[in-house]
Formats: structure tokens, sequence, C-alpha cells
């Protein structure tokens, strides 16, 4: 008996401990913070504040932070998924009430984006998926990438070689090249004879497209996925002398695109838009829902895209 009872004891113990360790383990995961009463703080997280775009992000975050009365902080990835792991882990130590995160990698940031929830954080991507998100807001990418070739095949006449400038492997890009070959679809005299990825700025559109130029030079028309790759992509078309014989269409409607298609005799004829002040106004808008109790009907909310060019651009309203 006596031999016996410390092994009980300890086999009572070992139960308790361990009743208490799934007890707890479970109790955390019931136990997420509650949805704030309101948006008081704002933490905006861009790709990269160099492309134009997301500036024009900052400026509608700050317009609705004003709205509302909350503050606003605005971070830049440049480009990096680490980056953003980190961002996100100071605001949850800031203790904001909304996140608004333009990702770089849709899945990459989970893990971080579950831990801003698990604190009662609202988190709304913007421009492109992020899993984990309460609700994403982008441009109908594949309607954008439809309206931009539907256009350059258009003025090629429905017949030619096209080269597609991609980009970094995100939805919104993906869908704007699925829509472009959606077009193909009803131009069976188009071809598509090079495709290659940028880093979704003027200069490595510029390199990639005077690559596929010299791999094949019988091009008549070129698709850029955003503003810059396609304006890096005019201005290869113009150093290798065939600005004249080459057309080129984007996505974005940018105020650079702007002043090119106002630019007499670029091969840029026209851009598909987005609204990326739009989209974080929405976002706060979705997130203020959520707070008063009203949560999106839809999970990923769609922004028309418009089709921008030499004959309409007077009266774009721009970004």
């Amino acid at each position: 008996m006596k031999r016996r009872t410390p092994t009980v004891t300890a086999l009572a113990i070992a139960a308790m401990t361990a009743l208490a360790l799934t007890g707890c383990t479970s109790g955390d995961a019931d136990t997420a913070a509650a949805k704030p009463e309101k948006i008081a703080s704002i933490g905006l997280m861009v790709q990269d504040m160099s492309n134009p775009f997301f500036s024009a992000m900052d400026k509608g975050a700050k317009q609705a932070a004003q709205k509302i009365g909350a503050t606003i902080n605005t971070q830049d990835a440049q480009l990096d998924l680490a980056n953003q792991n980190n961002q996100i882990d100071a605001f949850i130590q800031q203790g904001v009430d909304l996140i608004v995160v333009s990702a770089v990698d849709e899945s990459g940031l989970e893990p971080a984006i579950q831990r801003a929830k698990q604190a009662g954080i609202i988190v709304i991507a913007v421009d492109t998926p992020a899993k984990g998100a309460d609700a994403v807001v982008m441009t109908d990418a594949v309607q954008a990438g439809t309206k931009s070739c539907t256009y350059l095949f258009e003025q090629l006449g429905g017949k030619g070689n096209i080269l597609l400038v991609d980009g970094t492997p995100i939805q919104t890009i993906r869908d704007r090249i699925t829509g472009c070959r959606n077009a193909m679809k009803e131009f069976p005299g188009i071809k598509a004879v090079g495709q290659q990825a940028s880093k979704n700025d003027r200069a490595s559109g510029l390199a990639v497209t005077t690559d596929m130029l010299t791999a094949t030079p019988d091009v008549q028309g070129i698709f850029g996925m955003n503003d810059p790759s396609a304006l890096g992509a005019v201005l290869a078309v113009e150093q290798a002398g065939r600005g004249d014989r080459v057309k080129v269409t984007g996505v974005d409607g940018s105020p650079e695109a702007v002043s090119e298609l106002q630019r007499g005799g670029s091969p840029f004829i026209g851009t598909a838009t987005q609204n990326p002040a739009e989209m974080v106004r929405t976002a706060v808008r979705v997130a203020q829902d959520i707070v008063d109790g009203k949560p999106p009907k839809e999970h990923t909310i769609l922004i028309p895209s418009e089709l921008v060019t030499r004959d309409n651009v007077k009266e774009y309203q721009g970004w």
C-alpha cells in the first residue's frame, strides 16, 4: 500500500495537470478579445509606397479616418512579407481597432491575421485577398483585364501577336491575366507570343519587355497587368524604334497613365481603372458595419473597372 500510494497520487496529479492544460488550450481558442465598439484607430499596410497606387490608398485612408474621427498609421512593406508580419504584430501591440492590408502574399499573412483577430482587431484586405481577413475589397480584376485587352485587340483590328507583361503572383494580378485571356477567346486572330513576370514596376516592365521583343520581334500589341509595367513596356517599344507599330494597354488608371494617354504619338492607348482610395474608404465602411453588427453579405466586395482611352481621358476624374 505504501508503495502504491505515491503512484496513484502521481497519476492523479498528472491527470489533473493534463486536464488543466487541455482547459487552458481550449480557453485560449475560445477567448478571443471582443470586437471594438467603435473604430478609433486604423493601421493601413501597403505593399510598396513608391507605387502611386498605394499613395492613393494612403490618401483614401486619411479621408476615411478623418470622417469617423479615427487616427491612421500607414506602413510600407516594401514588397516584403516579413515586414508585413512584423507590422501586424506592431499594430496588435498598439491596440488598433482596424487593420486594412494590401497583402504581399495572400496566404503568408494568415497566421499574423489570425493573431490580430484573436486580439479583437477587425482585418479587411484591399486590392488582393488575404486569407483570414474579415472581408476583401478589390477591383473586379477579371473585368479590368478583359476591358483593357478587348480594347487593345479592337485597336489591332482583331489580329496580331501580343506580349503579356505579367507581375508578382498575387490573386488580383492573376485575375487580370485571366481577364485578358478571356478576351482572347473572342478574337481568334490574336496570339500571345510571350509572357514574362515583372516586379510590378516600370523598370522591370522595361526589362522583361525588352527581352521579349528581342526574342520575338513580330509583335503588334502589349498588355501590361498594371500601369507601371505597361509604361515600362512603352519605353521598351520606343527604345526598339517601334513606337509607331506597337500598341500598349494597362490596368490602374494612374496619374502617370493619364499623362501618357495625353502625350502625342505614345504607343500607350488605354487603361482599365482601379480606385485605390475608394477601396480603403469602402474597407472602413465595412469595418464600421461589422462594429454595428451588420457584417457584409458577401466576403468579397468588387469595385467595377472602367476603360480610359485617349477619347475620354479628359472626363476621367482620376485618383
